[in-house]
């Protein structure tokens, strides 16, 4: 009985002992002040803009397909080649329109033959009956046939026409100089009409197509100058709005925009993500409570923003936000115009932290 005495007596000493290092640890720690910087959100003047996503993609982009079935037999270039308008790019197995091509000259042939021989009955026929030696229906008969020969061979050149035609897809060419950006089938492959087998684009000048909301579109004026934001570059380029759609019906509510890129040295490539900055009318009361990204405190889907209490502690204040503009988002509500809000702190801030304002 007694060591158990003992025991409680010991774990009580112990446990008042901790308590009171922790009290005054806590003390220490809440007498450390913070060195913080502010800022005061001020009531912006700047023009609003309206950011969209967007995707950069060539202005001269060609997908290449065939009209006829067949097996690849050869590919020429590769992807990143450089190629140049008419360049043989690939190849389809033409046995067969070989075997129709060579038929047609064989009928070219026989027809060109019929017609020189009812060439000559007609031209004797017309001086027979010039002469008197034949008569009205002879050289009508005569004319008739040399007529029909004459429909038959120009049909065999029209076919042949054709079968040249269709050689233009069995070798696929560069339809202008560009870069071969993609290959959608190996040599042994069937290629099937339509289906798309090479890709080219020009390299040199690009193009962005953003999807705005119905509830924007009307803001979107044609001809307008845009700032496009590159992250993966972490850069801007300007660009100009050249076209704007006028018809959602088949983009799920979304507006096309194509904006073409001014001439950069940037090294862009198709499918690169872009946010578009297009610039919007000013409307009264339009001004917006606007602060940097990089200063929000994120816990799951909140946000908030650190500020200073009247007793110089640092309070974590929640915020509704609304769009995002470049490097700066839009304050709903919980900060207000005049008020200040924390930048940065020398270390790490919590809420209730003792703070000195730099």
């Amino acid at each position: 009985m007694k060591k158990n005495i003992f025991r409680f007596t010991l774990i009580a000493v112990f446990l008042l002992t901790t308590s009171c290092g922790s009290e005054k640890a806590k003390k220490q720690s809440n007498d450390v002040f913070i060195t913080v910087s502010i800022e005061q959100v001020l009531d912006s003047d700047d023009a609003p803009f309206l950011s969209v996503s967007g995707k950069v993609q060539a202005v001269n982009s060609s997908n290449l397909s065939t009209r006829i079935m067949g097996h690849v037999s050869k590919i020429h270039v590769k992807v990143g080649d450089k190629v140049k308008k008419g360049q043989l790019l690939l190849s389809v197995n033409n046995a067969d329109m070989s075997a129709k091509l060579a038929q047609v000259n064989a009928n070219i042939t026989e027809a060109k033959a019929g017609l020189e021989n009812a060439e000559k009955d007609y031209n004797r026929f017309k001086n027979l009956f010039d002469s008197g030696s034949a008569s009205q229906k002879e050289l009508d008969d005569v004319t008739a046939h040399y007529n029909m020969v004459k429909a038959r061979f120009e049909a065999a050149g029209q076919m042949k026409n054709e079968v040249q035609a269709q050689f233009n897809y069995i070798n696929i060419r560069a339809p202008f100089n560009g870069i071969v950006s993609n290959q959608f089938i190996n040599e042994g492959d069937m290629a099937n009409p339509g289906m798309p087998l090479l890709e080219v684009e020009s390299p040199r000048e690009f193009e962005v197509l953003a999807m705005v909301p119905e509830t924007e579109i009307s803001q979107i004026i044609n001809g307008a100058e845009v700032d496009v934001l590159l992250k993966s570059l972490g850069t801007s380029i300007s660009g100009k709005v050249v076209e704007v759609s006028s018809s959602a019906k088949n983009t799920g509510g979304q507006y096309l925009v194509k904006v073409i890129l001014d001439t950069t040295s940037e090294k862009l490539l198709s499918g690169m993500f872009t946010t578009v900055q297009f610039p919007i009318e000013k409307t009264k009361g339009s001004n917006k409570v606007l602060i940097p990204t990089n200063v929000l405190v994120t816990k799951g889907e909140l946000y908030g923003v650190y500020t200073v209490s009247q007793s110089n502690t640092a309070l974590l204040r929640w915020l509704r936000l609304g769009r995002t503009y470049g490097d700066k988002v839009e304050v709903l509500s919980g900060l207000a115009v005049g008020e200040s809000y924390i930048i940065s702190s020398e270390t790490k801030l919590f809420n209730g932290a003792k703070v000195t304002i730099q």
